[in-house]
């Protein structure tokens, strides 16, 4: 973990109370610290730091709850990687949505927050226009391949082809990507390990839907947004399941209910200000869809549609 998160970092387990971290270091090198652990002094919990990867839950040592084993999978990451990377490799499938993503940051901010990175393309994206950026995700092997591509700036992997055949692929980073100011680490997106008011760009994409408490998410976003000059992208397919989420928590797609109706209305309603929940305001200031794919082998992909906004104030 890179020795330039530290002032930023705060115990997730004494949320709301923002306790700061206190780093005690075994081993680093040039700035990265590679072994040594994370404490509280209030809650005096410690938050492991291995093979460079700051595991910032409030329990570290809890096992996979939920559906959550399912992102940890070697052929799901390899499916995200592809999602994100492939025209790094001559695949223009997504091309266009990857580009829709990067055009709807902030073109500068001092620092951005990508929470529920996946394998990390955003935050790459955050790097080029950003003093410092960082994604996290509950997976630790999402921020762990994340992070080997930041630290190695190549990376291979592989999809079936057909049957039992498999297609080799490599992902090379252009020269001109940025990675001394970027960083990965494992943190739940509803329990965000940050210091209120830290980020002046925060992104939540695909995430709404597949956590188990979503207003409370967009309360998180919120908190570690700046109140002034920050922007937020919001986007989310709305793949609303009483398998994941409790059919009452869903911000949308219900009949009854404070948040009946469609998801990204009630979305832009509380972002700019409905209820009071989410405070300063924001203002809505782009909104549309962005189509994007996810290859199972060479003759199938799944197809999906994220409804997206970009928030300011």
């Amino acid at each position: 973990m890179k020795r330039f998160l530290l002032p930023h970092l705060i115990c997730p387990a004494c949320l709301p109370k923002e306790n700061p971290l206190l780093a005690s270091v075994s081993r680093e090198k040039d700035g990265d610290i590679t072994t040594g652990y994370l404490s509280c002094n209030k809650c005096k919990r410690r938050f492991p730091i291995k093979d460079g990867i700051a595991l910032l839950v409030p329990d570290p040592d809890a096992s996979l709850s939920g559906g959550q084993w399912r992102y940890e999978d070697p052929d799901t990451i390899n499916r995200y990687l592809w999602s994100h990377y492939a025209e790094l490799h001559g695949d223009d499938e997504n091309r266009a949505a990857n580009a829709a993503w990067a055009d709807s940051l902030a073109d500068k901010s001092a620092s951005a927050l990508d929470a529920g990175c996946s394998v990390g393309r955003v935050a790459f994206e955050m790097a080029a226009r950003s003093g410092w950026a960082v994604g996290c995700d509950l997976s630790r092997n999402f921020v762990a391949t994340a992070r080997r591509l930041a630290l190695e700036r190549n990376l291979t992997y592989s999809l079936p082809l057909e049957g039992k055949l498999r297609e080799v692929f490599q992902i090379k980073l252009p020269d001109d990507w940025r990675t001394d100011n970027l960083e990965f680490v494992v943190a739940d997106a509803l329990r965000l390990p940050f210091a209120g008011e830290t980020f002046q760009q925060s992104a939540s994409l695909n995430v709404l839907d597949r956590i188990s408490y979503p207003l409370a998410h967009l309360f998180e976003m919120n908190r570690i947004a700046c109140r002034r000059g920050a922007s937020f992208l919001f986007a989310s397919p709305f793949s609303w399941s009483s398998s994941e989420i409790p059919e009452e928590l869903w911000l949308g797609g219900t009949v009854t209910g404070p948040h009946k109706g469609r998801a990204l209305e009630n979305v832009r309603s509380l972002l700019e200000g409905k209820g009071k929940v989410l405070s300063p305001p924001w203002q809505v200031s782009r909104s549309g869809e962005i189509p994007w794919k996810m290859r199972s082998h060479c003759n199938h992909c799944e197809s999906f549609k994220s409804q997206m906004l970009v928030a300011v104030r």
